[in-house]
């Protein structure tokens, strides 16, 4: 039985490090590493809770393709339980091409695929309602469960007595707010990266961009600010602003979604908010130190040894 349901997007990330530039077209150029990684902020943060020994179901869609069959035997090879994940035969493996820059920076060719095919009427419901806490991860790269099918899943696991937390990607189609709305006023925990943020509320700067947040009923808003570590606000007034860790940077690829992780195990295990965030961080840190969205993810244990060896930058 999860404790926690990451609901979203399942991509099949195929990253190659160190790219700059493109090379010119019907030329080739080779690079020092390419590899085939599990990503998708649902595999991602479900990857990572397995990891750090919170039990965890994914729920999404996949294509009957060999990138799905990938996704799905990786997912339970990391003990997350895949039984709602839907293996559509109309609809193709979601995929990214992923252009790791030399400063670890990322860049992507996105396939939505099969992500944007996943509804309402795609959810096995029971997952959840044996589940502690709702998490929805990449709603803008599934189009038709955007807006109020999404809106409709929160409320309903809210009505269930879950908590619910939401993390964003980037929306291709500058929508930003107006999809996202309807949910927000279903949503404990709102965790999005800083630049998601100042699309969707118009804002510049953490605080003002948490108000927005709060002002359409959110409960507490996480704002992931890379380099610059992560801000924190709720609608008591707690606030709290953290530095990040000093770490070895090889990859970025997955840090955020690390960083949810490391924030949703907190709240599993019912830590205070400052605790919750530096835990977070921690996994973050640990994210960033390898290639690949969570090759870098280490025990409980070691992310809790880690988070007291390291030094706030």
């Amino acid at each position: 039985m999860a404790s926690v349901v990451c609901l979203g997007i399942l991509v099949a990330d195929v990253v190659g490090k160190p790219i700059e530039s493109f090379p010119a077209r019907g030329t080739l150029a080779t690079v020092e590493r390419m590899e085939l990684h599990a990503g998708g902020c649902a595999a991602n943060t479900g990857i990572s809770l397995a990891r750090l020994g919170v039990p965890t179901a994914v729920l999404g869609k996949i294509g009957a393709d060999g990138f799905g069959d990938f996704l799905s035997h990786t997912l339970q090879k990391n003990g997350v339980d895949v039984s709602g994940v839907v293996a559509d035969p109309a609809s193709s493996t979601s995929a990214s091409m992923v252009a790791v820059h030399a400063d670890g920076e990322r860049t992507f060719l996105h396939h939505t695929g099969a992500n944007a095919a996943y509804t309402a009427g795609d959810v096995l419901w029971p997952v959840i309602e044996a589940a502690d806490i709702l998490h929805i991860a990449g709603p803008y790269l599934m189009e038709r469960f955007l807006g109020q099918d999404c809106a409709d899943v929160l409320r309903k696991a809210k009505s269930l007595g879950k908590m619910t937390t939401l993390d964003t990607v980037w929306d291709f189609t500058g929508r930003w707010m107006e999809t996202l709305a309807p949910s927000l006023p279903f949503v404990d925990y709102a965790l999005p990266s800083l630049e998601e943020a100042q699309h969707i509320t118009g804002q510049k700067t953490p605080r003002d961009i948490a108000q927005v947040f709060l002002d359409h009923g959110v409960g507490t808003v996480g704002i992931k600010l890379g380099e610059a570590g992560a801000y924190l606000r709720t609608s008591s007034g707690e606030e709290l602003t953290l530095p990040p860790l000093r770490v070895e940077a090889v990859d970025a690829l997955g840090a955020g979604d690390a960083w949810v992780a490391g924030f949703l195990c907190g709240l599993t295990h019912g830590w205070d908010l400052e605790r919750t965030a530096r835990f977070a961080n921690t996994v973050g840190a640990c994210c960033v130190q390898a290639l690949g969205a969570t090759t870098g993810i280490r025990s409980f244990e070691e992310t809790e040894q880690m988070s007291k060896g390291l030094r706030d930058a």
